[in-house]
């Protein structure tokens, strides 16, 4: 056992409730980004046979752990809990941290649990501990249990898809991927991953011309989904609105643009190398500095740790010669106007966001740049105008889109059965 998981098992019992934070200590002990979620299974298989609990495990790891209901429950209908247990990999770009290898690394500020400089897992593995700890015993009365912890969430729902419903007996389900304590999620959007493909022309760099570094960072971040509702910026959404409104003010070409790196997570970091002429380039650190400013008032509480650095970049940064100003202005304003963020409330529902978009990985080539997107809603119909109406930008731009891991939503119903039993 490394310090680190030492450590976490050490912070964890003297959390609350102990058990339940017990076992998210050993899923955060255990590498689980999606995709790689062998080692949790392990323990989960592990954990059903120390307490002679029916486990059952399939080629993409998901496993389904069962046990009989408590004396006196054994007419109730049997309940089905569902969690997944891959997360989001996302880091600092200053922690060294090997998602693959190492121990998430716990910390507590007050009454928040937190990572250190990584994302905590606790999408979805606070699911994943409290169904254990009912497993465990913590619930002294309950019906049969089925316990299903589906693998791959995080990227496409790709774990269910590939698990045999005919596994199950339970007709009620509990979805447990929401981390609200005393909160019902009657209601879950589905979602379609867009690739936005922008061709590029370059040029050569011209005399007298210099290539300069603009970097975002220090911003929260956070889910797509859980978080999109809290007024969060994107960074490359951010970055793209200051370089546009710089761009009106000083001429420049667009080397490289890079943020993000999972399309299902609010980026907290952009970088984009520019190439303008020499004796202007202290002209437009200060008026990075002044848009800048400019907007932070508009930032939420979490994000005012924003910080935008100009400086110039070293030639190792540099791998490519410049965009034409026409292709700069393009990329700039195809992205400037990408709707995102919460497109719109629910009409039925108060306070719940019925369609969103996150911008949330931008990555550039010599013969273009591809911006990868999620559009999140729970009707249908929402997510065939998020395909349609991004289709229709990539016309305009010249560019191409490709959708994938598209997955059904689960509406909001006015009238549940199970809902108002809780």
């Amino acid at each position: 056992m490394s310090d680190i998981q030492a450590q976490n098992l050490a912070l964890a019992a003297t959390l609350r409730p102990q058990r339940v934070m017990e076992f998210f200590a050993k899923i955060c002990n255990i590498p689980h980004g999606s995709g790689n979620e062998s080692g949790i299974a392990d323990f989960l298989e592990a954990f059903a046979k120390e307490r002679g609990l029916y486990c059952y495990r399939d080629e993409a790891n998901n496993v389904l752990i069962k046990k009989p209901a408590t004396p006196g429950k054994e007419g109730a209908p049997a309940l089905l809990l569902q969690g997944h247990t891959d997360m989001v990999c996302e880091k600092n770009d200053a922690t060294v941290h090997d998602f693959e290898r190492d121990p998430i690394r716990l910390c507590v500020d007050g009454d928040i649990v937190h990572a250190d400089g990584t994302t905590l897992g606790g999408d979805n593995g606070i699911a994943v501990s409290y169904m254990l700890a009912v497993l465990d015993g913590e619930a002294k009365e309950h019906p049969a249990l089925e316990c299903l912890f589906t693998t791959s969430e995080e990227v496409g729902m790709e774990g269910i898809v590939a698990f045999d419903s005919n596994q199950l007996t339970a007709r009620h389900m509990v979805n447990l991927d929401s981390e609200g304590e005393g909160l019902i999620t009657a209601g879950c959007a589905g979602g379609v991953r867009t690739d936005l493909w922008i061709p590029t022309a370059r040029e050569e760099k011209r005399e007298k011309e210099g290539y300069v570094k603009v970097t975002l960072s220090g911003l929260c971040g956070g889910h797509s989904g859980e978080d999109i509702n809290r007024g969060r910026t994107g960074a490359n959404v951010l970055l793209v609105r200051l370089l546009k409104a710089l761009w009106e003010k000083e001429r420049f070409t667009l080397v490289k643009l890079t943020g993000g790196s999972k399309d299902n997570a609010i980026p907290r970091e952009c970088e984009a190398i520019i190439c303008l002429p020499d004796e202007r380039v202290a002209a437009v650190a200060m008026e990075m500095m002044l848009l800048s400013d400019a907007v932070a008032e508009e930032l939420v509480a979490e994000d005012r740790d924003c910080a935008v650095c100009v400086e110039r970049a070293q030639e190792d940064e540099i791998a490519l010669n410049p965009m034409s100003e026409e292709a700069t202005l393009r990329v700039l304003s195809a992205i400037g106007i990408i709707p995102q963020s919460v497109l719109k409330m629910s009409s039925r529902k108060e306070n719940m966001v019925e369609y969103s978009r996150n911008v949330g990985v931008i990555r550039t080539r010599d013969d273009g740049i591809k911006i990868t997107l999620t559009s999140r809603s729970g009707m249908e119909s929402q997510l065939d105008h998020a395909e349609q109406s991004l289709a229709g930008l990539a016309t305009l731009v010249g560019g191409t889109v490709t959708h994938r891991n598209r997955y059904p939503g689960w509406d909001y119903a006015p009238v549940s059965p199970l809902r108002d039993v809780w």
